[in-house]
């Protein structure tokens, strides 16, 4: 990734501060907005600079929900949302929306450093990433581990963000095993979820979406009741595509 500047879009000028103190004096370039009108405009001029946007889901005017949407139509820069509301609905629609994590209100600057240095993980190049082929074959999809984009049977294609390569990536490399739900929180968020924590559950119904797989029928990714998930195809890594 190019240099990790981050963009804070909150209404709050006591958390825009206190945001952009405590990440410069861990090293990472900080540019704030106060609305999602400003950041749309600055982001459409400069958002090959930004490494990873902040953004709350109650701003005047537009709200998060709705710049997160636009920002997906441009871009597939990590976003982190923040949420004050403790029903897990705006967590729900914020990662349907294309948001690679979430982090409720209150929170400690040093909770959000540790999201934002665990997304830059994800789209970071492994070290050796490509030795075995850059890309994944499974089915009729291709997975292009340098562009990070899914070739779909009809010829379309997309970019996928962060959360969505991760977690895809996980089960090409696991094709055949059961992979716990503990294993996937811990592998894609650092941590395990809560009992009432819906994040794996959006990503796997999305990642599902993606691929045109049916939860009931799991002809790609199957539930295994009581243990987690299980890729069910025969996957190859392949220098080219063809």
């Amino acid at each position: 990734m190019k240099a990790k500047c981050i963009y804070v879009v909150d209404d709050d000028y006591k958390i825009r501060e206190l945001l952009k103190t405590y990440l410069e004096k861990n090293q990472y370039p900080v540019r704030a907005a106060a609305d999602g009108e400003t950041f749309l405009a600055d982001f459409k001029e400069s958002g090959a600079d930004i490494s990873l946007v902040v953004l709350d889901i109650m701003l005047p005017g537009q709200d998060g929900f709705s710049v997160c949407q636009k920002v997906r139509a441009l871009s597939d820069v990590p976003i982190i949302m923040l949420t004050a509301n403790a029903e897990e609905t705006d967590r729900v629609v914020g990662l349907e929306l294309g948001a690679d994590d979430y982090v409720a209100k209150p929170f400690s600057p040093r909770e959000l450093l540790a999201r934002i240095k665990a997304i830059h993980r994800r789209y970071e190049p492994a070290a050796g990433g490509h030795e075995g082929g850059r890309y994944y074959h499974f089915r009729d999809y291709w997975l292009d581990t340098l562009e990070r984009r899914l070739y779909l049977p009809d010829g379309a294609s997309e970019t996928l963000n962060g959360a969505d390569y991760h977690l895809l990536t996980l089960f090409l490399d696991h094709s055949g095993q059961v992979l716990s739900r503990s294993f996937l929180m811990t592998a894609t968020r650092g941590h395990d979820l809560g009992p009432l924590d819906r994040y794996l559950d959006v990503q796997i119904s999305r990642l599902r979406t993606r691929l045109g797989d049916d939860a009931r029928s799991g002809q790609i990714l199957k539930t295994v009741r009581g243990q987690g998930y299980a890729l069910i195809t025969a996957v190859e890594r392949l220098h080219e595509r063809h």
